[in-house]
This record gives structure tokens, C-alpha cells and sequence, in this order.
């Protein structure tokens, strides 16, 4: 039930926005589209690869995800547009012709760790808690 106080008994203020610190450099807003860009099998996908198996061309990512060129630049730019990977460009091509890699940003690798991961990793523990003997 909602009262007019700004903070609940638990100490937790009603607006989640309030949650962030007075000099936040990301506004809730921000913090949620980084959520919903993951919501997306494919691009969760892009970004594990890249977390755990570091910087990739296109080339290599469409390869391994088995999706056309504009698909993959698709849900790429959607990463990159929420802050969750980067694009490089190399000054000379690599050994393939290729200029350009991605690569997860510092916030990628902890919303993959902290989130999803995270919930994976304790599916054990609530399966455990909640199964019926």
C-alpha cells in the first residue's frame, strides 16, 4: 500500500529513481535499457560471447551466432546504443582485412554478471528451496 511518505518502513525510498546517487551519471531510464537491450536472446548471446571470450570482429560474431551481417549489426547497435559494448576501429586491418572489433564495456560485463548470470547461477538454490520431497 503506498503512503505519502517518501520512504518505506523497510528505509527504501517509493520512487526507484531515488535509489540512484545525487551524482549518478546514469538516470533510471538509462539503467532499464540496458535490461531491456538484454531481454533479446541474441543480443544477451553477443554479449556473453564478448564478456567471456573477449573482443570480436563482426566476421567472427556473425559466424558464431550463426545470423546474417544486418542482423548482427542490428542487435549490435542496440548494445552499443544501451552502453553495454564498444565499437573499435583499428588503424590497420588485421591479419583477415578487418578494422573493426567489438568488445563489452566495464557495465556490459557486470549487468551479464549481475543479472542473468547471476540468476542462473542460484536456479540450483531455488530449485532447491522450493522442491517438494
Amino acid at each position: 500500500m503506498a503512503t505519502n511518505d517518501p520512504v518505506d518502513s523497510d528505509g527504501l525510498p517509493e520512487d526507484p529513481a531515488e535509489l540512484l546517487p545525487p551524482t549518478s551519471v546514469l538516470t533510471l531510464d538509462e539503467y532499464l535499457d540496458m535490461q531491456a537491450a538484454l531481454g533479446d536472446r541474441t543480443r544477451f548471446t553477443l554479449l556473453y560471447r564478448l564478456v567471456h571470450f573477449g573482443e570480436r570482429s563482426p566476421k567472427a560474431l556473425a559466424e558464431a551466432l550463426g545470423v546474417p551481417a544486418n542482423t548482427l549489426h542490428y542487435h549490435l547497435n542496440k548494445l552499443v546504443d544501451a552502453g553495454l559494448v564498444e565499437k573499435r576501429k583499428r588503424t590497420k586491418a588485421d591479419d583477415d582485412g578487418l578494422f573493426s572489433y567489438y568488445r563489452a564495456t566495464s557495465l556490459g560485463s557486470d549487468i551479464l554478471e549481475h543479472g542473468v548470470e547471476e540468476l542462473i547461477r542460484r536456479e540450483r538454490d531455488y530449485r532447491d528451496a522450493y522442491a517438494s520431497e
